[in-house]
């Protein structure tokens, strides 16, 4: 009861009808000798019991047509996942496919083979088969727009990825404001378990000095780890120097942006993919890396309370009922 709120208090008011059926009419007779009347304690306790009762038949409606529900909670419970951002490229190059072996680019802008359109697939399936994940979106190119914050709702997050693959990409990247965006989502939280920012991206950038202090203090304030999905645009161009590089991407953006996230003091993996398979393992890969204990908030739906008392009630007017029914065959059986 002291957990219990109300739909409609103001019914509680009426309580005091409660009280109604211990003034009844006088049904006391004038005896000559009070003596000629017997005392009958079975009687009385009968009565009692019969007044109570209705009394509780009354009290119960009231509680039931108050509509009493115990209101939502949350609470934590020990699950296994992650708590992970997704921060996704919306750069105009995103609209374009992978590469294939000839060809430094080949262009498919809004066809179902782009890379944007690839990664919304792969990581809708991600997202479905990760049941205990908190999620959060991040989308970026010239400036990073923080579309969906840290949530349980995997509607939201579903809809979210759904509508980042609509229209085309625009022509310029930031990355720095991205990275610092991703991060920023997890301020202010309580530390839960294992925290990611997954980077899906085809290109890099050279971040400014000052950037790159505030990035790695941010996030080793907060405990990230960076995953990037590094969707190929160039055949051949890898993330790590090779023997057999080819001089036009000796000194790339991309691999100075790899160089950089591993230099920090943090868990860092790149995926390299090529083509729709190598995205699915890579998205594959990090699904079974990431089941770390995690401390995960369920919310508990209202709750209403109304049955017990509705229940109560029925049963009191049953059994008032039965007396009633027991007491004017009673009556009908002396006059016979």
């Amino acid at each position: 009861m002291i957990d219990l709120h109300w739909s409609l208090p103001q019914l509680l008011f009426l309580l005091p009808l409660a009280i109604l059926p211990w003034f009844n009419h006088n049904q006391e007779k004038t005896v000559a000798w009070v003596d000629f009347v017997p005392v009958d304690p079975l009687s009385n306790t009968i009565g009692f019991m019969l007044k109570l009762l209705a009394s509780l038949a009354i009290i119960s409606l009231l509680f039931a047509l108050s509509g009493p529900y115990k209101p939502e909670q949350k609470i934590d419970k020990v699950a296994a996942g992650a708590e992970i951002v997704l921060l996704l490229d919306r750069s105009r190059s995103m609209d374009d496919a992978f590469a294939i072996k000839g060809q430094l680019l080949m262009k498919s802008v809004a066809k179902s083979d782009s890379k944007r359109r690839t990664a919304r697939s792969y990581l809708t399936e991600f997202v479905k088969k990760r049941p205990d994940d908190r999620f959060g979106f991040v989308f970026f190119s010239s400036s990073a727009i923080d579309l969906l914050p840290l949530t349980y709702s995997k509607e939201s997050i579903l809809a979210t990825i759904n509508a980042s693959a609509l229209g085309k990409g625009l022509s310029e990247t930031n990355m720095s404001k991205a990275l610092l965006e991703a991060a920023s989502l997890y301020e202010g939280q309580a530390y839960r378990g294992s925290r990611i920012v997954l980077l899906v991206s085809d290109g890099g950038q050279e971040l400014e000095p000052e950037d790159k202090a505030k990035i790695a203090a941010l996030y080793k304030e907060l405990n990230l780890s960076i995953y990037w999905i590094y969707m190929r645009s160039t055949q051949g161009m890898t993330l790590d120097e090779t023997e057999n590089d080819n001089f036009l991407w000796t000194d790339t953006p991309e691999r100075k942006l790899h160089t950089y996230f591993k230099s920090l003091d943090l868990p860092y993996r790149a995926f390299e993919v090529e083509s729709v398979k190598t995205f699915s393992e890579a998205i594959d890969e990090i699904d079974r890396q990431q089941y770390q204990t995690l401390i995960v908030e369920q919310t508990l739906p209202r709750e209403a309370k109304e049955k017990p008392f509705y229940w109560l009630a029925l049963v009191t007017l049953l059994l008032l009922s039965l007396a009633q029914m027991y007491t004017a065959w009673g009556v009908r059986a002396a006059h016979e």
